[in-house]
């Protein structure tokens, strides 16, 4: 029989998980950035972005076992994941690697604003109703009040953040296609053979550059903590999201992702949020309410 990765189609009644993983996903999308920039005093951005990838693919060897997964799938279904499990994981980093280069010249809120604008096309691509128009609308607009679409740094780190920005559309494309689960694999144990990919495709770039935190166990442990916090949790929340929902009603829901990070400025840093931020916070919220992943085809 058959086998591909296809867009899951699944019921609304599963939009309330979906969400919930989305807006998980988003909470660490922003937390692990924020301990890298800390790193970045004593590692260079490739030595952090490999430190990532590689404790990611650590954590999810350990617990997904990979090679198993390659090993109890079909001759069709294994030559499938290891195409789009290759794919991806070269995406994975490449798009690391683009993201803490930009981070480490443009700031994070420039950084996040371009990358939002290939999620923007995404949504756009699959709407097929007024009502999702209108939700599209309400996120963008929300999105813009947030982050104020502020446009800094150097031309080499807007650079590397609109390679962040590609990138990015293409994870989201790929983890699509692997999210659906097969006769022998769940979208997590794919995952896990795209990180482990990715983890080998950035040790020539990276692992030169991550060499000082192995000399001193603190940074070490705290490049471990952004790979957990940056990768294998939001990834896999993605994963259990993106499984849940058509791909551009799940582009849409990310507009969540500038409201965590403004969420998490005013429980974590006490950063009270001005009236426009406010206002931001409940168009995106409103969005999410209006939009019906049953009208999109992707």
């Amino acid at each position: 029989m058959s086998t591909t990765f296809s867009e899951p189609r699944t019921p609304l009644r599963a939009e309330p998980s979906a969400l919930g993983a989305v807006a998980l996903g988003a909470v660490f999308h922003y937390l692990g950035p924020s301990f890298a920039v800390l790193l970045f005093v004593h590692v260079d951005a490739l030595g952090v972005a490999w430190l990532r990838l590689a404790s990611a693919a650590f954590v999810l060897a350990v617990w997904r076992r990979p090679w198993a997964v390659l090993r109890a799938a079909t001759p069709e279904e294994r030559r499938t994941l290891l195409v789009v499990g290759v794919a991806l994981g070269l995406v994975l980093a490449g798009m690391n690697a683009a993201f803490y280069l930009a981070l480490d010249r443009a700031p994070l809120a420039t950084v996040a604003s371009i990358e939002f604008l290939g999620i923007v096309a995404l949504a756009a691509y699959g709407v097929r109703s007024g009502r999702n128009l209108l939700a599209l609308a309400l996120s963008v607009s929300g999105v813009v009040l947030l982050t104020q679409v502020r446009v800094d740094g150097s031309a080499v780190g807007l650079a590397w953040a609109a390679a962040n920005c590609i990138g990015f559309v293409l994870y989201v494309v790929l983890g699509h296609r692997i999210a659906g689960g097969g006769p022998s694999a769940s979208g997590v144990d794919r995952l896990s053979v795209a990180v482990v990919v990715a983890a080998l495709a950035a040790t020539p770039y990276g692992v030169v550059q991550a060499a000082p935190a192995f000399a001193h166990p603190a940074w070490l442990l705290w490049g471990i903590g952004v790979g957990v916090c940056s990768t294998v949790i939001p990834y896999v929340a993605d994963q259990w999201a993106m499984a849940r929902l058509p791909r551009s009603s799940y582009a849409l829901m990310l507009a969540l992702l500038p409201v965590t990070a403004a969420l998490c400025g005013l429980l974590v840093l006490g950063q009270v949020p001005r009236a426009a931020e406010v206002l931001g916070i409940g168009l995106v919220v409103v969005a999410v309410a209006v939009h019906r992943p049953r009208e999109v085809r992707s």
